[in-house]
This record gives C-alpha cells, structure tokens and sequence, in this order.
C-alpha cells in the first residue's frame, strides 16, 4: 500500500488546505449527522446537535492543539529548530496558533480534542439548560466514527506508521516523492505497519459497538453509559496500537497515551460498574 495523493490540496500563498484538514472536517460532520439521528429516535431537537458541533470543535481544536504542544515526541531534540512539541513551542510559542505555517494544526492529539470537545458539550448543555450527559451519549458514537474517517489523513500525511512489518507484501510503503515523515534509516524498499489503520479499524468497531448500544438498549442505560464505553473502548484499542509507534512520547516505559489510555479504561470501567450497582435507576 502506497499513498499516491498529494496532501496539498490547494496553496494560495502561505494558506494551505490539506486532505488532513478535509478528511477531519468530513469526519466531524458524518458524526454531527448519526449523533442527529440518535437525537430524533430520542424525541430530542437535532438542531442542538449543530449549535453544540460549533463550541465542541472550537474547543476540541484547541484541546488538541494544545496536546500537541506540549508533548515531546521521539525524536524531538531538547534544542528543536522545527515544530516536533514543547522543545520547540517553549521558545515559539505563538507558532503553536499559527495554522498557517508548517506543522499548523498537522499536529493534533485525540486526547485533548476529547477533553476540549466535551468541555464544549457541558458548556453548551449548561447554557442552554439540557442535560449534558444524554448530549454526550449522542455524541460519542459519531466521535468515534469521525476518527474512522479522519485517521485516513496521517496515511495521506504518510506520518504515524510503525516499525517494518518484516513482509514482503503487508505494510505500508512510503512514497519518497511526496511529503512524508522520515522512514527510519532512510529505507524506502521496506514494508511499515500502518498504525493509521489499525486505529481507524478499532475506531469503526467501537462505533458499531455505541451505535448499536445506543439504539437498541436504551431501557438498559443510564445516562452518560455511552460516553463511558467510549471512555473504555477508544483506549483500548488505541493502548496496543501504540506498542507500534516509535515516535511516540513516553513517559517511563510506556507511550503517554499508554499511561492516558490506562486512566481512562480503570477510571471509565470504575464508574460504570459502580454507577450500576450503587446508583438507583429512577435516581437523578
């Protein structure tokens, strides 16, 4: 599998619009879009659906941003002269708001566009007097099919991949005659696994998995169960995809969003076993 597509779309100038961005876009929508019709099986108003969209985007894009910011990637020299994470950002940071540049909103990390999309939801809730968590339970199946679609921009990007697969025929090869990430020891002839796959796959089947929860089970939940299985199951998959990523910041032993991923799975699995048992259903 090679990428034979440019990840420039268009250049006017210094303005760039990229597949990455695109694909992004398309994904927040397609997800908007189930999250609506999740809200009309519900016999609530879709419309808030696309006035939440506004703030969570707005602020998950900067959640994630500011992940981005002040990770320090493998790789990322303590002297760093080009836009790889804090290293660098500590000494330019007002090129960490300038999506123009090189590197702009590239750099983005799913956690913190987690964190700042449901600050947005809860804020948006609160405003305009609905119940955030039943929001966000409408929000988490089309969250995860979002990034189904969006992670197709780091294939695009040809960024993210793995250490060689050691076959002859599965992986992914890098196009050297497009931008791309630097394969490790400048080896174009080797197959990598495509950790941009991996997630994309874990994404579409915890879609499937909340979707179908969510349609089918509701005398079942109880609000915010839906956001909880995203909180368990995103970090599931995305704990052993990261054994493959060699560029990963790390915290000791293991990748940060390992060390996130661990939180989020004990904590998420912690509260919905509890909720259930010692949290009567008719109860508020």
């Amino acid at each position: 599998m090679t990428n034979p597509i440019n990840p420039i779309i268009v250049q006017l100038g210094p303005f760039q619009v990229r597949w990455y961005g695109v694909l992004i876009m398309i994904g927040v929508a397609l997800g908007a879009w189930f999250a609506s019709r999740l809200a009309q099986k519900r016999g609530l108003n879709p419309d808030h659906v696309w006035g939440g969209l506004i703030v969570a985007v707005l602020l998950g894009i900067l959640g994630a941003r500011l992940y981005h910011v002040f990770s320090t990637p493998a790789g990322c020299p303590p002297d760093a002269t080009f836009p790889c994470g804090w290293p660098y950002y500590r000494k330019h940071f007002l090129e960490a708001f300038a999506f123009w540049k090189s590197g702009g909103f590239q750099g983005l990390g799913i956690y913190g566009a987690v964190i700042g999309g449901a600050l947005g939801v809860f804020l948006y809730a609160w405003w305009n007097k609905l119940r955030a968590l039943e929001w966000l339970d409408l929000g988490a199946p089309g969250l995860a099919f979002g990034q189904f679609i969006g992670r197709w921009g780091n294939f695009i990007n040809q960024e993210l991949y793995g250490p060689p697969t050691g076959s002859s025929w599965f992986g992914i090869r890098i196009n050297p005659n497009l931008p791309h990430q630097p394969p490790p020891d400048g080896r174009y002839d080797l197959l990598y696994h495509p950790t941009f796959l991996y997630e994309s796959v874990w994404c579409l089947v915890t879609f499937l998995i909340l979707y179908h929860l969510h349609s089918r089970l509701p005398h079942k939940l109880r609000e915010g169960d839906i956001f909880l299985g995203y909180v368990i199951l995103y970090p599931l998959g995305r704990f052993f995809v990261e054994f493959f990523r060699p560029d990963a910041w790390t915290i000791g032993r293991l990748a940060t969003a390992q060390w996130i991923a661990l939180v989020c799975m004990g904590g998420g699995g912690l509260t919905l076993i509890m909720r259930h048992i010692f949290w009567k259903r008719g109860e508020s």
